[in-house]
């Protein structure tokens, strides 16, 4: 089986494929303290848990946007499974033209979602990660990644109001029934989730105006499901996005 890691800044999704098929997942916190030894010994329990075995993975890819965790990580692959992982970076073969100023700015988690959303629905299409950061990338009819748009992410952007506004609380991310509220609790759901959407379908809407053609338009990420039932242009979430890319990515490479 292939085991697959995606490590991004507040979670580290894991999944296991037999060929291409997806048997197991797993999501966990990002914790840059945690020792190779610490994840090791909590996959461990994560794979006993679904009756799997660590000697029944054959290969192991990677894709971090935390570079504190990827020695640990490689070393934990190496000391536990006994396998040299693949890390997606500079020099690996993706299949498709990087149409970017310094390809090696890109960051790895962009890559194999575009990678990912090409294999499961082809193209033209935008890729929108709703997670840490909220990234917009551009795939060509052939695959080509063409650039996109980097935006500051939901949790980001509501963790700053709360830090910054001394008299406004923490609130649960859910949708309210209106968009004129009468408390700050609804008030400020109502800010950050329905302005994410309005940043959202205006980002999509210019971006297909610059291209002037329609595009396929698929979202993933944490939060992608809630803010996908209140957009007018996202038609598709898909959650293991990155995964389907990261598998897509060894195929090309073992």
């Amino acid at each position: 089986m292939l085991l697959v890691f995606d490590i991004g800044n507040s979670n580290i999704v894991l999944g296991t494929y037999d060929g291409k098929r997806l048997m197991h997942h797993w999501r966990i916190s990002t914790d840059r303290q945690k020792t190779g030894d610490e994840y090791g010994m909590l996959i461990n329990e994560l794979f006993r848990f679904q009756g799997i075995s660590m000697s029944d993975i054959t290969a192991i890819v990677i894709s971090s946007v935390v570079p504190p965790l990827v020695v640990p990580i490689i070393k934990m692959c190496q000391r536990y499974f006994g396998i040299r992982p693949l890390l997606v970076g500079p020099g690996i073969k993706t299949g498709i033209k990087l149409k970017y100023e310094n390809p090696r700015d890109i960051g790895a988690d962009r890559i194999v979602n575009v990678l990912g959303a090409f294999e499961q629905y082809g193209g033209p299409l935008i890729v929108i990660d709703i997670g840490t950061a909220t990234t917009f990338d551009v795939v060509s009819k052939n695959g080509d990644f063409l650039g996109g748009a980097i935006a500051p992410g939901i949790g980001i952007s509501s963790e700053a109001l709360f830090q910054r506004a001394a008299k406004l609380p923490r609130i649960e991310l859910v949708t309210p029934k209106a968009v004129i509220c009468h408390n700050t609790i609804t008030g400020i759901q109502a800010g950050i989730i329905f302005g994410a959407v309005g940043q959202i379908d205006g980002i999509v809407c210019r971006m297909k105006k610059e291209l002037n053609t329609e595009m396929k338009v698929v979202a993933t990420g944490g939060l992608a499901n809630m803010i996908a039932r209140e957009s007018k242009t996202i038609d598709k979430t898909d959650h293991f996005l990155t995964l389907t890319g990261l598998r897509v990515l060894y195929e090309r490479n073992k």
